[in-house]
């Protein structure tokens, strides 16, 4: 309690005509209990309400300060008062209310738990990168001073609709907020059912479907064979790259890189980082602990046993395709696949669309599904499915066949494109009518 304390009506008069005095005192108001106005030996002078949390003598005091004499008139600090009293009475603790408000948990530190506590801890070393990435570029600058309890569908919504120009990255971010709004849920930020991610629709994604067609594999061939012979590529004057021709070196690894992963299928971080040890050339094998589905079995085709064969081994490096430091494997495989994609004239070919060639000469030579999406390492079959319209070109060819046959055998003009029986066929099937 304040040792110099006088009881007045508080008015705006009251609060003009209180003077500063060497020591502190409280005027307090005769008519709402607490509400003081304290005036310090500076001048200053403050509204505050004065009240017992829970009631009682040994409940907590607490003396919230209500605003500044000269920003804030009596009327006003009266008001606010009255409500906090009320709030007071009914069991409430306006004070408390508020510095929780203040000291809640932000976005910024939601998702630091988010990344220690679920994406570091569950997720491969890449998918949390990622992760990491996306907060601090995209997430973070746009929530991270919100508090965790008050972010509203309207800004998800907001920042959401702001990435419309790259709708796959807008869609992961999007699914990491609401991974990280259901986990503030699970650790009790957030009232259960609250995720305001919900009911936000994700951009429509069109599927890329690019596989090298045989001209184009042919036109790869030619350019790895010419970065094998010369140690590098050729690539001509380009408006807006470059103004004359450049020679751009691609190293042995690269390209054994390239190789492998056109011919196995295998993904790049599976290729880059593969391992000697894990290497069984007698059953044709590699054999990898952990890739993005888990454990994982490359099978390594002869011509891709005779990419590795051909490969200088290093008894300080693990790796197959090494890097430029020593014990390291390569790294970076973007510089190299540019200058030999342009030297084949792909232009358009990323890297992991080798992966999707694979696939699609397998299903195009017939080569089920399930076979595909198990050489491939695809943990769900949905996945495999993108090549479904790949695999029916057998079925399409042996059902002309098929139904060319018939037709014939009905005596009917085949129809475009469709196989006749020959003249010995034609023989073979008389004389079995016979």
């Amino acid at each position: 309690m304040e040792s110099r304390f006088r009881k007045v009506k508080l008015t705006q008069s009251a609060v003009d005509k209180a003077e500063p005095e060497a020591a502190r005192y409280v005027l307090a108001d005769t008519a709402i209990p607490g509400f003081w106005l304290r005036v310090e030996p500076s001048g200053a002078k403050t509204f505050r309400l004065r009240y017992r949390v829970g009631g009682g003598r040994g409940a907590t005091v607490r003396e919230p300060r209500i605003g500044d004499a000269k920003a804030l008139r009596c009327e006003k600090a009266r008001a606010i008062a009255a409500d906090w009293h009320a709030e007071v009475v009914m069991g409430g603790d306006p004070s408390g209310e508020r510095m929780a408000k203040r000291d809640a948990p932000t976005m910024a530190n939601l998702f630091e738990r988010f990344l220690a506590e679920h994406a570091d801890k569950t997720k491969k070393l890449s998918s949390a990168a990622n992760d990491r990435r996306l907060i601090e570029k995209k997430l973070a600058p746009a929530l991270g001073r919100r508090k965790v309890a008050e972010v509203t569908r309207a800004e998800i919504f907001k920042l959401h609709n702001g990435m419309s120009e790259t709708p796959y990255e807008a869609n992961r971010a999007l699914a990491l907020l609401s991974k990280a709004l259901n986990l503030a849920e699970v650790w009790g930020l957030r009232p259960d059912g609250s995720n305001p991610v919900s009911h936000v629709r994700k951009f429509a994604e069109t599927k890329r479907r690019r596989f090298l067609s045989p001209a184009e594999l042919a036109r790869l061939g030619e350019a790895l064979r010419a970065a094998e012979r010369d140690g590098c590529l050729t690539l001509p004057p380009q408006k807006g790259v470059r103004e004359k021709a450049e020679r751009a070196p691609v190293s042995p690894a690269a390209i054994a890189a390239v190789r492998l992963l056109v011919l196995t299928g295998a993904r790049k971080s599976e290729v880059l980082g593969l391992r000697w040890a894990w290497v069984d050339a007698a059953t044709g094998r590699a054999n990898l602990p952990d890739s993005k589905t888990g454990e994982k079995v490359v099978i390594l085709p002869p011509a891709a046993l005779k990419v590795l064969a051909d490969l200088p081994r290093d008894d300080g490096n693990p790796f197959v395709i090494r890097g430029a430091k020593p014990g390291a494997h390569l790294v970076n495989l973007k510089d190299p696949w540019l200058a030999i994609r342009e030297a084949a004239g792909l232009g358009d070919v990323r890297v992991h669309d080798l992966r999707h060639s694979f696939a699609s000469v397998g299903a195009a030579g017939g080569a089920s599904l399930p076979i595909i999406g198990a050489l491939l390492g695809h943990a769900q079959p949905s996945t495999t499915q993108r090549y479904a319209h790949l695999h029916d070109d057998p079925l399409q060819a042996a059902a002309a066949t098929i139904g060319g046959r018939i037709a014939a055998a009905m005596g009917d003009a085949p129809a475009r494109g469709e196989v006749v029986l020959c003249r010995a066929e034609k023989g073979l099937d008389a004389r079995s009518r016979s």
